[in-house]
């Protein structure tokens, strides 16, 4: 299991150092205008340019640019030169409420795309499937947007239930849930629709396994075969999935529900840098997101070492 680990860390290091070349070549090598301008913004003075150009590292070699601009980046010096902040401590202050959302909503998913999932394979074919398979499509073909926009106008402003937008500290627990409920559900939806189907089909694969047929020749309880060896191996996929997508929504993948919910997160810094062509901090967002989903495949990995005992075989054989 040690070998396991640190073949996937080392993995992941690989990973991230040839994200961060991509990145850099991204943004100062492949476009064709000055990135010392881009970086500086559009009304840039010549000596504010003269400045990145030499904090930045431009006005030497390509490999002493990249190590000059990743030191900036992991050592929390990048500032943007727009809104005069600095980039990771904007970040910090956003995972708060970026991690409150993301694993609020993973709650809900996960608890609703597990029951829906295991209901709709235990009944297949029946009339709770086709039920629980209508809510998933259901579920699946609502934007976020839309979602979130009705929501917001009938619990909020209809009958003023919730608060509109804004984000409240873990600190006044009851506010901190108020605020948080409507963009749960409206990040929550979608991935439960599309999650409760994945392990429905996960599940309905297992169950013609031999190993399957023999628990049940063993004389083993329908629950006890159906939770022991069928949901159990039926949660790769689901964990696969899981790992993507928790790691994209920390890593600022929540734009639209924290933009229109007025949530300070990493997604809503974002989107304003995005909007305001903000370089420093897109850079810096894109390795930060980076950065969690290599983490969150690390976890996959080693959840699937722990679920599957032949992976666990496999790499102490290796």
């Amino acid at each position: 299991m040690l070998r396991f680990l640190i073949r996937r860390v080392l993995g992941a290091i690989a990973v991230i150092f040839a994200i961060s070349v991509l990145v850099f070549l991204i943004f100062n090598v492949v476009p064709a205008t000055n990135p010392a301008q881009r970086i500086a913004g559009k009304n840039a003075t010549p000596e504010l340019i003269k400045q990145v150009e030499h904090q930045w590292g431009f006005d030497q070699s390509l490999p002493a640019q990249y190590w000059t601009q990743m030191k900036l980046i992991f050592t929390g010096e990048v500032t943007s030169y727009q809104s005069s902040i600095n980039v990771d401590q904007r970040i910090a202050e956003g995972i708060p409420a970026t991690a409150s959302l993301c694993i609020g909503a993973a709650v809900i998913w996960l608890a609703f795309g597990f029951l829906f999932g295991y209901l709709s394979a235990v009944r297949a074919g029946g009339w709770l499937d086709r039920g629980l398979t209508v809510l998933a499509l259901i579920g699946i073909s609502m934007p976020v947007f839309w979602l979130a926009s009705l929501l917001l106008y009938y619990f909020t402003y209809k009958i003023e239930v919730f608060p509109a937008s804004g984000y409240k500290s873990l600190s006044e627990p009851i506010e901190w849930a108020k605020h948080l409920i409507l963009p749960w559900i409206s990040l929550a939806v979608l991935f439960a629709g599309f999650y409760s189907r994945v392990l429905r089909s996960s599940m309905l694969d297992v169950m013609n396994e031999d190993y399957v047929r023999t628990a049940r020749a063993k004389g083993l309880s329908q629950r006890r075969v159906m939770t022991k060896h069928v949901l159990r191996n039926s949660l790769i996929p689901v964990i696969t999935l899981f790992g993507l997508d928790f790691g994209v929504l920390i890593g600022g993948g929540a734009i639209v529900t924290e933009t229109l919910f007025n949530i300070e997160g990493v997604g809503l810094f974002t989107a304003e840098a995005l909007q305001t062509q903000d370089f420093p901090s897109i850079m810096t967002v894109t390795l930060f997101g980076a950065f969690f989903i290599v983490l969150f495949n690390i976890l996959v990995d080693i959840a699937y070492a722990y679920l599957d005992p032949r992976i666990r075989l496999g790499t102490s054989a290796a």
